[in-house]
């Protein structure tokens, strides 16, 4: 049976008043959740930071901390993989409000046990493993309830403020967290930041209760594997969407790797010790946090455009970088691919939101979800397994090269995403 569902325009007519970003705080529920979330990835910064630190330590060698380091990242990846297309049947069929009090409740209560065990010295790599695929597979039904809701809580022509300010509310924290995890682990031991995030999760949980219940986009029964199908096939006959879906896995598999193997180019690349990696990461988290205010204050403005300049200055910085072999130069390139990968992420974000109807919004980011959290790993063993036979550099630069070329090509062929 065809049901009738209300398109969304691709080209959408000039929003009844210009938005800004400070503007999109003077929505209540949206100025709620925002708040909750900042709190909450303080504390997720910190736990992330943390179980790093913990797994090179149980690891034992060199050797064994790479591949462990590896596991972790899987135990991360495949929950998101397998379990995002139904999290999306969830985030449009159930009430939003509902499914995130019980993710962020659950997320509370892995960081809880991670810290009781860390107390009682009963954290081994085991434990490690088996709770990070729990909290993965929470997060796979809290990442599209959570953003498929923000275009709920603000009128239409600030959904593209609010979707970077999402972002700098998770980008943010990132800058404070490691560094006061790494103090707290000398200082007070390992279990402090677990208990931190335990506590800053339940920030959401706060917001979530002072918000207005909302009711499910879709009041469709049909099954989840007729949901899930009828999502894909949206998503694969939209004219824009589709690209955008096909640039995100390219770009995860191809470009976004680097962050992963930034140890190995600091190391073979540039010459530097573990000093100058931590500068080479933050230049690329202080690019995060540019490009997620780049996103907020253009908004939905020429979003085709931004997206397709952020996704060039993204495979042209990846390809830079395989050039260069001077660590200072390699930060200023470092800043400008974390700037353009945030641009880029929070445009694909943006169309799909703001293109997709409200019974499918769900199943739109589930997509974009799973494919940021899954094939930015597989890219990386991919990526790492190239640089075994060609080194580092040429497979940076190779990867650079494929991404921009399809790129160009999708954004040419494709007029109707040059109009959005």
């Amino acid at each position: 049976m065809t049901v009738s569902r209300t398109p969304v325009p691709i080209e959408a007519p000039p929003p009844r008043r210009r938005s800004h970003v400070l503007g999109t705080f003077a929505f209540r529920d949206f100025r709620l959740l925002w708040g909750g979330l900042l709190i909450s990835n303080l504390g997720t910064w910190m736990q992330f930071t943390t179980l790093g630190y913990v797994v090179v330590r149980l690891a034992g060698g060199p050797a064994t901390a790479s591949l462990y380091i590896g596991v972790l990242g899987a135990c991360n990846a495949v929950p998101a993989l397998l379990l995002s297309p139904v999290a999306g049947v969830v985030a449009d069929r159930y009430p939003r409000r509902r499914v995130l009090l019980l993710t962020n409740l659950m997320t509370s209560a892995v960081a809880l046990t991670l810290a009781l065990l860390a107390t009682t010295h009963r954290l081994f790599l085991w434990e490690i493993f088996a709770l990070s695929s729990v909290r993965s597979a929470t997060q796979s039904f809290d990442a599209p309830a959570r953003q498929s809701w923000v275009p709920l809580l603000v009128p239409r022509e600030f959904v593209g403020n609010a979707i970077g300010l999402n972002s700098v509310a998770f980008n943010g924290p990132s800058v404070l967290g490691p560094p006061l995890a790494g103090f707290l682990i000398l200082s007070v031991g390992i279990a402090a930041s677990f208990y931190v995030n335990a506590v800053a999760t339940l920030a959401v949980v706060v917001a979530l209760g002072l918000m207005k219940p909302a009711p499910p986009s879709s009041t469709k029964r049909e099954n989840f594997v007729e949901a899930v199908i009828e999502g894909m096939r949206f998503l694969l006959t939209h004219p824009v969407l589709r690209s955008i879906v096909t640039m995100l896995v390219v770009t995860c598999l191809l470009v976004r790797p680097y962050s992963q193997l930034l140890p190995a180019y600091a190391a073979h690349v540039v010459g530097v010790d573990a000093r100058g990696l931590g500068v080479l990461f933050a230049s690329s988290g202080s690019g995060a946090i540019l490009g997620s205010f780049v996103t907020a204050l253009i908004g939905s403005r020429r979003r085709g455009w931004v997206w397709f300049v952020s996704a060039l200055g993204m495979a042209l910085g990846t390809l830079l970088l395989g050039v260069v072999h001077v660590f200072a130069v390699a930060v200023v390139v470092l800043v400008v691919i974390g700037l353009c990968v945030l641009s880029f992420a929070g445009s694909s974000n943006v169309l799909l939101q703001t293109l997709s109807p409200d019974d499918m919004r769900g199943r739109s980011i589930s997509v974009f979800s799973m494919i940021i959290l899954g094939f930015v790993p597989l890219g990386t063993l991919l990526l790492g397994s190239v640089a075994t036979f060609t080194g580092l550099p040429a497979t940076l630069v190779i990867g650079g090269s494929v991404a921009l070329v399809l790129v160009t090509w999708v954004f040419v062929s494709n007029a109707a995403l040059r109009r959005v």
